[in-house]
């Protein structure tokens, strides 16, 4: 495998980021949520803890509301039936569904969502979910260049000290924007608690000297494998580190 954080840091501009994995002490099941962004909408935004879930909230209501507010705010992450993820209102569908196999979860909750009506970039909704029962699985729904919707999934194996992610865009920070493509990528999982891998992600991110920051927020859950319920939350949100 490459360096931990190599496949995420070599992208200039990933959108929101999505990954799901295991620590290095195979004793926890991480979700990694990251959003980045160019427009002053979505920067405009923070990740905010509350009971259930982690949710997208304006830090400037009158900037957001020059985006479209319903793709900009939803519940990133819901802690129900062990972790659901994803780029949009569709993780309350995820969070909603029980089965064995979180490929057929995502398949059946997924099944009304397109890709975002945002022309004209149509991003791309990133899903993923982790079962108490040690499954874990990601999705990726996005627009063909005929305009077809087309839709991905994948079981991934959590596997120690590692882990896979999807992204929103391919990485490069050009118009147009173009979806991320092929299969999720590896991320390897070194820091032992949920606040050193958001530290590590949030980092990796960080842009060359002169180059733009698009960092907006970064969070990140340790799940413990015998009990998904005993969590570690740790958010950072760039507008409060200024």
């Amino acid at each position: 495998m490459n360096a931990p954080l190599e496949n995420l840091s070599r992208m200039e501009y990933p959108g929101r980021a999505l990954a799901v994995g295991r620590d290095p002490s195979d004793l926890f099941n991480i979700l990694v949520y990251v959003i980045t962004g160019r427009s002053p909408s979505s920067q405009a935004r923070r990740l905010e803890l509350q009971a259930d879930a982690i949710w997208t909230k304006p830090t400037d209501a009158d900037v957001l509301q020059k985006g479209n507010v319903e793709l900009l705010i939803y519940p990133a992450v819901i802690f129900k039936n062990g972790l659901a993820g994803s780029n949009g209102q569709q993780t309350q569908d995820i969070a909603g569904m029980a089965g064995c196999s979180p490929v057929q979860i995502l398949d059946e909750a997924l099944k009304n969502w397109d890709y975002e009506p945002d022309a004209p970039t149509f991003t791309p909704r990133i899903s993923g979910c982790i079962l108490p029962t040690g499954r874990a699985g990601l999705s990726l729904i996005k627009r063909g260049d005929q305009g077809a919707c087309l839709r991905y999934f994948y079981e991934v194996p959590l596997i120690r000290g590692s882990g896979k992610f999807l992204t929103t865009y391919a990485g490069s920070h050009k118009d147009p924007l173009r979806p991320f493509s092929g299969e999720p990528q590896d991320l390897g999982f070194a820091e032992p608690t949920a606040r050193a891998t958001a530290e590590a992600v949030y980092e990796c991110l960080r842009p060359p000297v002169g180059g733009q920051d698009f960092r907006v927020a970064a969070a990140c859950v340790f799940a413990r494998v015998s009990d998904m319920q005993d969590r570690q939350v740790f958010i950072i949100n760039r507008q409060e580190r200024k």
